[in-house]
């Protein structure tokens, strides 16, 4: 299978993380897509993708796959042993996805708004609102705030265990430095997880 992605980018570093945990690195060919280019806007990517994101994995018999967790199913499925990373019981695996779309919504988003709106990367293609960058800049701090209270007796994210969920918030802290957002220093419970997570050999990729 092929996987193209732009190795910068937040989401490419997701799907690979959770590739790296579950050991299936070398079962796909990795592509790289230069979005400043515009090569994920010609009619050959369109076609794999027409909403003209990366990541999309492409499977040996053309299938094509997009969007970050649904590739991560895709895995998660397809190789159920152990180590599940989207849940084992139904009661983990709702609380995975509340936590993934708690992150992927509350947190994600606004950072990648926040770096659409206000870096000017994409300004041949959209219409930067710099207020609104701005905006959703104060919804990344106040998320971090939330994720630190929460992390005050906690190792991980939830279900006692490293999941999806630390996955994405992991690599939305790290994106979040490229708009100058990092872990204040009075979020110590926040800052001691980040680190925590960013020796496993999975962040490294």
């Amino acid at each position: 299978m092929k996987i193209f992605e732009t190795k910068t980018a937040p989401n490419p570093r997701r799907v690979r993380m959770f590739m790296a945990e579950k050991g299936l690195l070398e079962k796909a060919e990795f592509i790289e897509i230069d979005l400043q280019k515009g090569e994920n806007l010609t009619p050959e990517y369109r076609a794999r993708n027409p909403m003209k994101k990366v990541p999309v994995m492409e499977l040996d018999d053309g299938t094509c796959i997009s969007e970050t967790m649904a590739i991560c199913r895709y895995f998660e499925e397809s190789y159920p042993e152990a180590p599940t990373l989207l849940g084992d019981t139904p009661v983990e695996k709702a609380l995975i996805e509340q936590w993934v779309r708690w992150v992927e919504f509350y947190f994600f988003m606004p950072t990648g708004m926040c770096f659409q709106h206000t870096s000017g990367y994409f300004k041949d293609r959209m219409n930067p609102i710099k207020e609104w960058g701005e905006d959703c800049g104060k919804s990344v701090t106040k998320f971090m705030a939330f994720l630190d209270n929460h992390l005050a007796e906690r190792d991980y994210i939830c279900c006692d265990r490293f999941t999806a969920a630390d996955i994405n918030a992991f690599t939305t802290v790290a994106f979040a430095r490229v708009v100058n957002i990092r872990i204040s220093p009075e979020h110590a419970n926040l800052q001691a997880w980040y680190d925590r997570i960013k020796t496993r050999a999975s962040a490294q990729v």
